[in-house]
Formats: structure tokens, C-alpha cells, sequence
């Protein structure tokens, strides 16, 4: 009992004595340790580190989950250490209601029939949405939680304890410097000086010895930068696999619609320059978009039309596959991406499309599919 109380009344006086250390050097009344140059630079980079990490993580989970009540209810799971509920997304719930309202306004009519393919690509969109929110979950948002709740906290907590070492040392720096003023308006020896001396020995050893602790810590946000860049890319990486995911769902999607009768589907302007554009610089479609403008003539008559088409003497060239192209009948060429095939023009057609020849075959490709090499 007796040890327990005098280990209080011990703490509580180093923790005045910070205080009244803390205090005076606020007011100038005191002098103060200042860390050196390449420490100062650590310590701002370090808070930087910290500060964007944060911002970057809430922004994140925003995008990733726009519905503030849903990020609570998934925070509040995470804390309690528990699994987070299934949960339908927007695209999914779209798809269901789209479902039900075809089957109840008649599936066999043509608005009933287009309800029901919008409504397979919404649930796929749903779908790649769901393992995108996952996948970036663990490979992006994870870690970049346990730096804060991590490292993080072990540097604050450090940082604080030589907070606390610089002041008991610069407090014990205005011991000695009393007790030698005191020595010498007294004009004797005063066991005071060696104690004050003693007590900052002391100080200075624990103080570089948690200096030293606190720099390799912070030394250490150069292997976390190392760290979130390659969880960076992860997240990009699996942005990109969603996005293309939703433009392949929507190309399919787009293409069945217009094969549908009575389906409206406005006409897109051409993505890329005319075949006849002397630009040195090559030409790449950057958003696809399966042209539904006029063709040549009807499948069965454009197969026959191109058996017997020749390429002209001049204007071909030569282009590589940016996606793959499923040939939607007989007159479209299919295209696999990074391939390199011959295209040319003809008179009166489309510019939205151009004739691909790729060996002994030769057909239809969309321009937006295609980048042009000069």
C-alpha cells in the first residue's frame, strides 16, 4: 500500500513538473531542446503521411459505398469483429424491379422482352460490382487501415514518450542551471550541483536513447509509401477489370437490344478520324461504341458484296485490335484484342465501319474497335 502511494505521488510529480516545464516554455519562460533538421523534416513527413492516408481512406469508402448509414453499419460490424451482412446493391435491386415490371406489363411484348435483357445486364453489373467493392476492400482499404490503427499508433505513442523525455531533460537543464546560480551567490560547495548533473545525465541518455527509437520509426514511412504504391496499383487494377466488366455487359447489352424489332437506339458520331486523315500520329478509340447507324445492305446481301469486293490500290492500312469483337452476323469480321489486321474503306459506307481483312477472311469492324497505325 505504502509503495503504491508513493509510486502516485512520484508520478504526479514528474507529471507537474512537465507541466510547469510545458508551461514555461509556451510562455518563453523556459528553453527548450530543439530537434535537428533531418528529425523535423521525419516528423512533418510522417503527420503528411498520416493526414492524406486518412483522407484518401474515407474518400475511398465513400466511392466504394456512397450510403452514409451502410458505412456505419459496416464500421460498427468491423469493431465488433463480426462478419458484414450480404447486401444487395443498387444494380441488382434495379435488376429485380425491372424483372417484376416486365412480368406483370407482359414479357412477350417488345417493352417486356427489353425490360428482361436490361434487367440480366443490370444484375451482372451488380455482380461485378460486388467483387469490385470486395477486391478492393482487402487489397486497397485493408491496409491502409492497418497503418492507422497500426504503425500508426505505436509512432504517436513514441513520439509522445520523447515529448515526455525532452521535458523532464530540459527541465532538469533548468535544475542544474539554478542550482548553480545558488552555488555561486553562496560561495560554497552545494550538493544540489552534483545531484542536478547526475539527473541530467540521466535525462540526456533516456532522451537520445527514445530519439533514436522514434527516428527509425519514422524512418520507416518510406517502406510504408513502398507499401501503399503497390496496394495503389491493386486498386487500379481491379478498377479497371470492373469498368471493363460494365462496358463489356453494356457492348452485349447495346447488341441485343439492337437486334430487337421496334428497339430505338440513337446513333452515336464517329470516335475516330476518316480512313483518309494524314495525321503521322496513330488514332485510338478510347470509348467504343457498337455502331447502329445504316449498314451497307442486309447480312445476306453484304456477305455476298464483300466475297467480291477488292481492296482499292490505295487507302489501306493497317490496325490493331484495342477489344474483341464477337461478329454480331455473316458480314462482321470477329476480332480478338492486340491483332493486327489490313481495313479500307468504300464508297458510301458508314464511317462509323470499315472492311477488315485478316488472312483468307474479310468482313465488317467497327471503327471505335480499331487503332489506326499510320
Amino acid at each position: 500500500m505504502d509503495f503504491n502511494m508513493k509510486k502516485l505521488a512520484s508520478d504526479a510529480g514528474i507529471f507537474f513538473t512537465r507541466a510547469v516545464q510545458f508551461t514555461e516554455e509556451k510562455f518563453g519562460q523556459a528553453e527548450k531542446t530543439e530537434l535537428d533538421a533531418h528529425f523535423e523534416n521525419l516528423l512533418a513527413r510522417a503527420d503528411s503521411t498520416k493526414n492524406w492516408t486518412e483522407r484518401i481512406l474515407r474518400q475511398t469508402e465513400v466511392l466504394l459505398q456512397p450510403n452514409p448509414s451502410a458505412r456505419v453499419e459496416e464500421f460498427l460490424y468491423e469493431k465488433l469483429d463480426r462478419k458484414v451482412p450480404s447486401r444487395v446493391t443498387n444494380g441488382e435491386l434495379l435488376a429485380q424491379y425491372m424483372a417484376e415490371a416486365a412480368s406483370e406489363l407482359g414479357p412477350s411484348t417488345p417493352y417486356g422482352k427489353t425490360l428482361i435483357k436490361v434487367s440480366e445486364a443490370e444484375k451482372r453489373l451488380g455482380a461485378a460490382e460486388r467483387d469490385f467493392i470486395h477486391t478492393a476492400s482487402l487489397s486497397f482499404l485493408t491496409p491502409l487501415r492497418n497503418f492507422l490503427e497500426g504503425d500508426w499508433k505505436t509512432i504517436s505513442k513514441e513520439r509522445r514518450l520523447l515529448q515526455n523525455r525532452r521535458l523532464d531533460l530540459d527541465a532538469c537543464k533548468a535544475r542544474l542551471k539554478k542550482a548553480k546560480a545558488a552555488e555561486a551567490k553562496a560561495t560554497l560547495w552545494n550538493d544540489e550541483v552534483d545531484k542536478a548533473e547526475q539527473e541530467l545525465r540521466v535525462a540526456q541518455t533516456e532522451f537520445d536513447r527514445q530519439a533514436e527509437v522514434t527516428r527509425l520509426l519514422l524512418e520507416g514511412i518510406s517502406s510504408t509509401h513502398v507499401n501503399h504504391l503497390r496496394c495503389l496499383h491493386e486498386f487500379v487494377k481491379s478498377q479497371t477489370t470492373y469498368y471493363a466488366q460494365c462496358y463489356r455487359h453494356m457492348l452485349d447489352l447495346q447488341k441485343q437490344l439492337g437486334r430487337f424489332p421496334g428497339t430505338f437506339v440513337g446513333t452515336t458520331e464517329p470516335a475516330s478520324p476518316p480512313l483518309s486523315s494524314t495525321s503521322p500520329t496513330t488514332t485510338a478509340a478510347t470509348m467504343p461504341v457498337v455502331p447502329t447507324g445504316a449498314v451497307l445492305a442486309p447480312p445476306e446481301e453484304a456477305a455476298l458484296c464483300l466475297e467480291e469486293v477488292a481492296p482499292p490500290a490505295s487507302g489501306t492500312r493497317k490496325a490493331r485490335v484495342l477489344y474483341d469483337y464477337e461478329a454480331a452476323d455473316s458480314s462482321e469480321l470477329a476480332l480478338l484484342a492486340d491483332e493486327l489486321i489490313t481495313v479500307y474503306s468504300l464508297p458510301g459506307m458508314d464511317p462509323d465501319w470499315l472492311i477488315g481483312e485478316r488472312g483468307n477472311k474479310k468482313g465488317k469492324v467497327p471503327v471505335t474497335y480499331l487503332e489506326l497505325l499510320s
